[in-house]
């Protein structure tokens, strides 16, 4: 074999290795992106604007790390040119990055919101129940992922109805109240003023942690496309 042969066993290997070092970084980002989700929540429910702040400062590493697994993605396009199961995995992790830098932006709004909250005013609108909703479907969504689980990734789907009814209920109570208040006083203009901000970040929260659970859902129906070949969850 002369000295610039590639042996072709040794490519393979090291081909496979890259493989395998994408899913590990792929998995890694989730987890990062779902502690800012986790850290997104807790500084909204907290009113703490410490947690808030580390939650929107820390998007910009979450930002490098997706372009990170761009680049790493688009060479193993390029340089190996893979078929098959490889090429679905591939691409479907290309997409599902791209879905957890999009919960990323998601789980920085809440922080953003967290800072202009001064306190709940719909309690009985428990986001706290949604965002638990949420941060489930989207680990259900990685662990399908990682065990290349098909069934799961339909359980995933299933679940976004019941997070899509919470959502709806919340948002109509929202709604309905803030038709039935009634305001009077020598400060009716400010009330009217702080109510409908805290009303519109209310409902802007409610459609985000929606938002999560459709990227969720994304991600369950790419894992199905790379196990089976299925696009059947794909919208």
């Amino acid at each position: 074999m002369f000295p610039d042969e590639v042996n072709p066993l040794m490519a393979r290997q090291g081909y496979q290795e890259q493989l395998d070092q994408l899913r590990e970084d792929v998995l890694y980002m989730s987890e990062v992106v779902t502690e800012a989700l986790r850290l997104g929540l807790d500084a909204l429910e907290q009113k703490d604007e410490e947690l808030a702040w580390q939650v929107i400062d820390g998007d910009d590493e979450i930002n490098e790390m997706y372009l990170d697994l761009e680049g790493d993605c688009i060479d193993l396009f390029a340089l190996q040119q893979p078929v098959a199961g490889d090429l679905r995995f591939i691409a479907s992790s290309f997409k599902i990055i791209t879905d957890l830098e999009r919960i990323a932006d998601l789980a920085a709004n809440l922080g953003e919101y967290a800072l202009d909250a001064k306190s709940d005013v719909y309690p009985e609108v428990d986001i706290q129940a949604i965002g638990d909703l949420t941060l489930a479907m989207v680990d259900e969504a990685m662990t399908a992922y990682a065990a290349a689980d098909a069934d799961a990734c339909h359980e995933i789907a299933d679940r976004d109805d019941e997070l899509d009814t919470l959502c709806e209920r919340a948002s109509n109570t929202v709604v309905r109240d803030l038709i039935e208040t009634e305001f009077d006083g020598p400060n009716q203009e400010e009330d009217i003023e702080d109510l409908m901000q805290a009303v519109s970040r209310l409902l802007l929260t409610i459609r985000d942690l929606e938002r999560v659970g459709d990227h969720s859902v994304n991600i369950a129906a790419r894992t199905l496309y790379m196990v089976e070949n299925s696009d059947e969850l794909i919208y």
